[in-house]
């Protein structure tokens, strides 16, 4: 009879997830969610200048780490389903406006804000989790390793809500305990249940380390307020050369290769682990880089005729050693070679750190960007014929 159910049908949800299936371009949606990162990763370089001290940088490079979790946590999300379908759409941007809320309290997040920091990160979380359990329905697998991160997660969450009622160095305790033990589930989840598209992953965090790199174009235009002389169209030059050796060294070819190894890993534990090691965990140290750099931009424009402090040094010099480093990883993890060129930069960013105090500002920057100029030429000369064929390979599919 119309209008009367059949008992034995199954009744439809009206809370769905489309799976991606084998969709591998990065979707609107999922370019429109991360724009909210771009003020997330600017509010974390804000809170490390407007804290110049080491305590000041520990707590940016904490928010940032607890940020950077949650981001890749949609990134795997967005590789299973579809985020412009079903229920996804709504509770994608719920959690925008949710991460939205986290990145406004970041400068507070270690005190008048830190309450608000945890509620509204918990949402960010619990909408990840949620969402993947609707897609996790009928895969076992996924089921599984969806569960052990949720276990993860609220771990993470509830610590950094303890922290909010501390202060102090048992706060900062509590965060990196907090990081630890989320980044680390991984580790002991099986690994095996997870989903992706390959080209998709690498695309994604292909984007997150653009935004990043646009992060440190902004510090360019916030330093530069200080008023348009010689010395700071200079820097600005200088840092906009050390921006786009930054980009050069990830985009050239490296990105290229770590995506191919991802693509031709079989499905299953290993590619999983591979994406977990080279995505989710040895970008974090690029992108740290690259907004310590950004923060040692600003710090140059506006003092350019005066030397860096030991801090502000340590972000300009020690950041591109990070990001250098975490490249060496990264290419090691991927194809097992070892970056001898790149481990040398990074030893000379180091060591260029006591200098750095005592010189003026506009001279380090001006001394990193050669750095890393000569870095790239010398990868160019050595591995030209290499590079050459890895591309048209690539090109070629």
């Amino acid at each position: 009879m119309a209008g009367v159910q059949d008992p034995d049908r199954p009744r439809a949800s009206h809370l769905t997830a489309t799976l991606r299936g084998d969709v591998e371009r990065v979707m609107p949606l999922e370019l429109f969610f991360d724009l909210v990162f771009v003020l997330a990763i600017t509010q974390c370089s804000a809170l490390i200048v407007a804290e110049p001290h080491w305590s000041g940088m520990v707590k940016g490079l904490l928010a940032l780490g607890v940020l950077w979790w949650s981001w890749v946590g949609y990134a795997w999300l967005t590789s299973v389903v579809d985020p412009e379908e079903g229920t996804v759409r709504l509770a994608l941007f719920a959690a925008m406006a949710a991460t939205l809320i986290v990145a406004l309290c970041v400068p507070g997040a270690f005190s008048d804000d830190a309450v608000l920091f945890a509620c509204a990160y918990g949402v960010v979380r619990v909408a990840h989790i949620w969402l993947f359990i609707l897609a996790s329905r009928d895969d076992p697998g996924l089921r599984h390793s969806v569960i052990g991160l949720a276990i993860s997660t609220g771990v993470g969450v509830g610590l950094l809500l303890l922290a909010a009622f501390t202060d102090g160095l048992l706060q900062g305790g509590l965060w990196a305990l907090a990081l630890l033990l989320d980044m680390g589930g991984p580790l002991v989840i099986d690994s095996s249940g997870w989903r992706l598209v390959p080209g998709h992953f690498a695309e994604r965090h292909g984007l997150i380390v653009l935004i990043a790199l646009g992060e440190s174009i902004v510090a360019i235009g916030i330093g530069a307020e200080v008023g348009l002389g010689p010395g700071v169209v200079t820097a600005a030059v200088l840092a906009t050369a050390v921006s786009a050796a930054l980009f050069w060294l990830y985009f050239d070819v490296v990105a290229l290769v770590a995506a191919r190894r991802l693509q031709n890993a079989p499905e299953g534990r290993e590619r999983n682990e591979i994406a977990r090691d080279s995505f989710s965990y040895l970008h974090f140290p690029m992108v740290a880089g690259i907004v310590l750099v950004a923060v040692g931009f600003e710090e140059t424009l506006i003092h350019v005729d005066a030397h860096l402090h030991l801090v502000a040094a340590t972000a300009l010099l020690g950041g591109a050693a990070v990001y250098l480093l975490a490249h060496v990883a990264f290419r090691w993890r991927n194809v097992h070679r070892f970056s001898r060129q790149r481990v040398v930069a990074a030893v000379v960013c180091v060591a260029g750190i006591p200098v750095a105090t005592a010189i003026p500002a506009l001279a380090t920057l001006a001394g990193l960007a050669l750095v890393l100029t000569l870095l790239i030429a010398d990868e160019r000369r050595r591995f030209a014929e290499l590079r050459d064929r890895l591309r048209r390979q690539l090109a070629t599919g």
